[in-house]
């Protein structure tokens, strides 16, 4: 585990040195600003559902651009001959960069506990959705990273993985999502519908903590890593 952390701590601290991640969190930043003025209007409930809400679209198109160069970056370079040729397991080197993508996405959400300062200021702020919405976008946030590393690890091209990511997120969120709102869906189709991301988490932005749904992106998340594991551990041997 400890190896895992230093591979996390080296991944951590290149967020740091891309200019990409800087305009992604600037761009993220600025569009959850925009979202934040629905909640902070008066008469609104001190909650930050609309925000809460809105950052999930938001995390669909940035994580991929985050994530795209996880492994995809190591495989165009050949850095990853070096790295899969030290004293490291698969597991140790896909928990690693996980860790380090998922603290970068920790430090993305920090600037918007500024948000919760300022409805403790002009309001008194329901705290407990607050809590429960920021645990549902750790969560949320966790599988869409595990996903996108998964993305990466099967090609050299971080355009390609960035595209890939976004669109298995959009089909595995916003689709869904949509899909249930239309009332011509068989019961079938519907049951199918309410398996998406955003389905998941709504119940987290309402204040509602579910095991079910917690069980839900924890298990997608191992699956994700899992799968992840599995396509590093079949090109060692390649």
């Amino acid at each position: 585990m400890m190896k895992a952390i230093t591979i996390g701590r080296r991944e951590l601290s290149s967020y740091f040195y891309s200019p990409i991640a800087y305009v992604a969190m600037g761009l993220f930043l600025f569009a959850a600003g925009f979202s934040f003025w629905d909640d902070f209007q008066p008469g609104q409930p001190a909650v930050m559902r609309a925000i809460f809400e809105h950052m999930v679209w938001l995390l669909v198109f940035v994580i991929p651009i985050l994530c795209m160069g996880l492994l995809s970056q190591e495989w165009a370079t050949g850095t990853i001959e070096t790295l899969m040729t030290a004293p490291l397991e698969e597991t140790q080197v896909v928990l690693g960069k996980f860790l380090g993508s998922l603290a970068f996405f920790i430090v993305l959400l920090a600037p918007t506990l500024l948000y919760v300062v300022m409805l403790r200021i002009y309001s008194q702020p329901d705290y407990g959705p607050i809590f429960s919405g920021y645990l549902g976008l750790l969560l949320v946030g966790a599988l869409f990273i595990a996903m996108s590393l998964f993305c990466s690890s099967l090609t050299r091209s971080q355009v390609v993985a960035a595209v890939a990511s976004a669109a298995i997120l959009l089909v595995t969120s916003i689709v869904p999502w949509y899909a249930s709102s239309r009332a011509t869906l068989s019961g079938f189709w519907r049951k199918a519908a309410d398996q998406g991301v955003l389905n998941h988490y709504s119940d987290f932005s309402k204040g509602v903590i579910d095991t079910g749904n917690l069980v839900f992106f924890v298990a997608a998340t191992v699956v994700f890593l899992f799968l992840t594991i599995k396509v590093l551990e079949s090109r060692r041997w390649k």
